[in-house]
């Protein structure tokens, strides 16, 4: 996954990528200002298609660290952050980075990864943590920080809110007070709830773009609400359980927010004869999601000022009536049970987002035979994980779920507008905000199409203001 590309004098800074180029997972590119001196923006875990042969030998960190002077992270997404205990094994010794609300989550993030991927011995666990709250250095938005430099080069790093779930940002790195690159990291859709949409930087000498939607559009906010009302009345028609595999920090306080005001609209309606909209059952069956839905409540402060207004109208979005929490596995194994094999229609909102694990994969066995139910996937497919395969086939098709063969007679159904990426517009408008564009863009974080298509339009851009721009689509 290493790729270095310096300037054609070789002079720094310059940018060296070690992962997210040939897809949308594995985030890590290095900011190198001297032979001695580098920045690490992310250390995120490959996942689907990205993994390739090697499994779970390329959660190894294969590129040179001697280097590195601090890592940041640009928010705690496993595909952003899931090498870091790879990387403190391998000897990293320096500073991370994250925004205040970033270092709140990434211990939750991290405690989970390390139990499923390095141990779960408690002992072993808490020494991880223990390292890990030392080296934190939480830092606030739009506020320039020194790097300290084994060899003395003058490196700055600032973070700015990136909207894409509590706590991203992107990194406007400076060099020598003057050469600015800036990582975009995940951006956040323009309309989405919750949190605020980012602001383009003032400018940039070299921009490293995600272009994970760079070919295509989001519907609305209003559009996208009433597909998923619409979605809720005609999936529980049949008295089923409409399943939603959701990330659980980001996409699942997104959709309750959304379920939240759905609801709030229609009570003492009846959404059908058998049921009331007071009555409807949300299951969030992720003790991962529940405890980063906790720290989104308590983090408030930070949500854009309609989420606000409903915190002051005594509303409670991320925590209304009518949503249930599955916390141990013998509950979420009699939830699973109690949903496949009665007629009580219910939202199940679970973990893993592309079904490559996590507890919907227990939901899927057990319903996708039944075309009582529904999926309905609401964010990013990579390529080479299950969800992207039952989206693919789609019902009458077949999906290989963990050793085992399932027949999907399940409705499959995808909502693009729930995803908290940006789209190619809100890309492109990062740059047109921008009061210097770049000289040099280089898009990573995408499929082949999305990179191109991303890097077409950019170019229209430029060329339409008369406007020079290198773009690179770095590959591995």
């Amino acid at each position: 996954m290493e790729r270095q590309d310096k300037g054609p004098s070789g002079a720094f800074p310059f940018v060296q990528h070690h992962g997210a180029v040939d897809g949308v997972t594995g985030s890590a590119h290095e900011w190198v200002v001297s032979d001695k001196a580098s920045v690490l923006i992310d250390c995120g875990l490959f996942q689907g298609r990205d993994t390739g042969p090697g499994g779970a030998g390329e959660l190894a960190i294969d590129f040179d660290i001697s280097r590195l002077q601090a890592l940041v992270l640009t928010h705690v997404h496993i595909d952003h952050v899931g090498r870091v205990p790879w990387l403190l094994a391998a000897g990293f010794q320096g500073p991370i980075y994250c925004s205040l609300p970033s270092a709140k989550l990434l211990p939750i993030v991290l405690e989970d990864a390390f139990r499923l991927g390095i141990s779960s011995q408690p002992d072993q666990v808490e020494r991880f943590l223990t390292v890990l709250e030392q080296r934190l250095v939480p830092l606030p938005y739009d506020h320039w920080h020194a790097i300290e430099c084994a060899d003395g080069s003058e490196a700055e790093i600032c973070l700015h809110r990136a909207g894409h779930i509590l706590g991203s940002a992107y990194v406007a790195c400076r060099y020598h007070g003057d050469h600015v690159t800036v990582f975009s990291g995940d951006l956040g859709a323009s309309h989405a709830p919750i949190l605020p949409p980012p602001a383009s930087p003032e400018g940039a000498d070299v921009l490293v773009i995600e272009s994970t939607y760079g070919d295509r559009r989001h519907e609305g906010r209003e559009s996208r609400r009433q597909r998923l009302e619409a979605m809720l009345v005609r999936a529980l028609a049949d008295k089923g359980t409409l399943l939603i595999p959701a990330f659980s920090i980001g996409r699942t306080q997104e959709l309750l927010y959304e379920l939240e005001e759905i609801i709030h609209e229609n009570r003492q309606r009846a959404m059908h004869p058998f049921l009331d909209w007071d009555e409807l059952p949300i299951v969030l069956d992720s003790p991962l999601a529940s405890r980063f839905t906790q720290v989104y409540r308590e983090l408030s402060p930070y949500w854009e000022d309609e989420a606000r207004e409903r915190l002051a109208e005594g509303r409670r979005p991320l925590a209304f009536d009518q949503l249930l929490t599955v916390d141990g596995h013998e509950a979420h194994m009699r939830m699973v049970h109690h949903l496949a094999e009665s007629a009580r229609p219910a939202v199940v909102i679970a973990a893993s987002g592309m079904c490559a694990g996590g507890r919907i994969v227990n939901y899927l066995r057990a319903m996708l035979g039944d075309k009582r139910h529904n999926v309905l996937f609401v964010g990013y497919q990579a390529a080479g994980t299950p969800g992207r395969e039952i989206q693919r086939v789609g019902q009458g098709g077949r999906v290989h779920l963990e050793g085992e063969d399932v027949a999907i007679r399940a409705g499959v159904n995808t909502i693009s507008g729930y995803s908290a990426h940006a789209d190619q517009q809100d890309l492109l408008d990062f740059v047109r905000g921008m009061g210097r564009w770049p000289g040099e863009i280089r898009i990573v974080h995408g499929d082949e199409s999305a990179k191109r298509v991303l890097a077409e339009k950019m170019a229209s851009l430029y060329q339409r203001l008369g406007l020079a721009v290198d773009l690179l689509t770095p590959a591995g």
